[in-house]
């Protein structure tokens, strides 16, 4: 098991976070790739499914929270495959990632697509055991 912070879901951060993330990738332009392409529909699904809950709206009800946060997590495993296949990591956009997957309660899956995505292993943000 690897070092992770546990926090419970919030689809509220999970949505500044999926900001965040999207600013980081456009960091990439204004000429994008065109195999970029499937990176940036992800990313903007990303914010589309989270931005109901930005701006300190609240979290849903349980089940309604969950169905989100599963569509996210889905999202957020093809964000990090683009990320990779591009070799766009970088340290900033592993910790987003990872701050992602802990705002929806995958906090140690997190701690490992971070890595994928760019973060360093001694990131000051990362976990310690």
């Amino acid at each position: 098991m690897s070092a992770h912070f546990p926090v419970p879901l919030s689809l509220s951060h999970a949505a500044t976070v999926s900001l965040r993330i999207a600013r980081q990738i456009s960091r990439h332009g204004p000429d994008f790739p065109p195999e970029a392409e499937p990176l940036f529909k992800y990313v903007g699904e990303l914010t589309a499914v989270l931005s109901p809950y930005m701006a300190g709206t609240g979290d849903p009800p349980e089940a309604e929270g969950q169905r989100t946060a599963e569509t996210a997590l889905r999202l957020g495993r093809r964000i990090v495959e683009q990320i990779v296949e591009l070799k766009w990591g970088e340290d900033r956009l592993g910790q987003c990632v990872r701050n992602l997957f802990e705002s929806l309660e995958h906090g140690e899956e997190g701690a490992a697509l971070g890595l994928r995505a760019g973060e360093s292993p001694d990131s000051a943000q990362r976990p310690t055991p």
